[in-house]
């Protein structure tokens, strides 16, 4: 196929992605620099994020059921996940912009879409358009899925007064606990019918998603009508 067309194929489920969580920031938009630094700084996370997914493939050459659950727990999901939630922490979380809960989620989703975009474009020009396809479907919306449990919690986080860290904890461990699911399911070749299970996850991780991003909307109409309130 032509390289043009698999590129759009890679990138078209991101792009797909940053639109709709770019219409659901209803109030107050976050900076286009902000957002367009989020993707730069995901697509760079993947730099580490390889080095110690190669460092982890070291460790663990066999791939016994007890090994696939540790490489993709502690490698992958860990790694990946863990350069994200670095990113948003680092270079986001103290930004004035970062004014509302919702960006937690925003900022999130542009990292993890960077990171998405890379890796999509890798997987494709390696594997055609077979997998472009599938990925549509399943790694990239997944990459979301684990963006926007890691950024509900970290934006709960920087606006609550107590708590601060379990919530920031939480939005890692739960974004690395979906993630490393969904790779187990989909890496172990002892059960094939396992595999299976990988689209649970998924699909629990997007319910999940949208209930939070339902969530995040009624809170910021809530304290948009008590500021007309007060305004009153």
């Amino acid at each position: 196929m032509n390289p043009y067309m698999l590129i759009g194929l890679a990138l078209a489920p991101v792009l797909v992605i940053i639109a709709f969580v770019w219409f659901k920031d209803k109030y107050d938009k976050e900076p286009i620099k902000l957002l367009l630094l989020g993707f730069i700084l995901g697509g760079g996370a993947i730099v580490p994020a390889i080095i110690l997914e190669l460092l982890g493939n070291s460790l663990f050459p066999r791939m016994t059921m007890l090994n696939v659950f540790f490489y993709a727990f502690f490698v992958v999901a860990l790694s990946e996940e863990g350069v994200k939630y670095i990113v948003l922490r680092r270079f986001f979380y103290n930004k004035p912009a970062f004014n509302e809960p919702f960006d937690g989620i925003v900022y999130a989703v542009m990292i993890s879409m960077g990171l998405a975009a890379i890796e999509n474009l890798m997987y494709v020009f390696n594997h055609g358009t077979s997998i472009a396809i599938l990925r549509m479907f399943t790694a990239v919306p997944a990459h979301a899925g684990f963006a926007i449990l890691m950024g509900y919690f970290v934006g709960k986080a920087k606006f609550l007064t107590k708590h601060k860290f379990f919530y920031r904890f939480m939005g890692l461990f739960v974004a690395i606990v979906f993630h490393g699911l969904y790779d187990f399911f989909l890496l172990q070749n002892d059960y094939e019918s396992m595999k299976i299970l990988a689209f649970v996850v998924l699909l629990v991780c997007v319910i999940l998603s949208c209930r939070m991003l339902n969530k995040k909307k009624k809170f910021i109409l809530d304290n948009k009508s008590d500021s007309s309130i007060k305004e009153d």
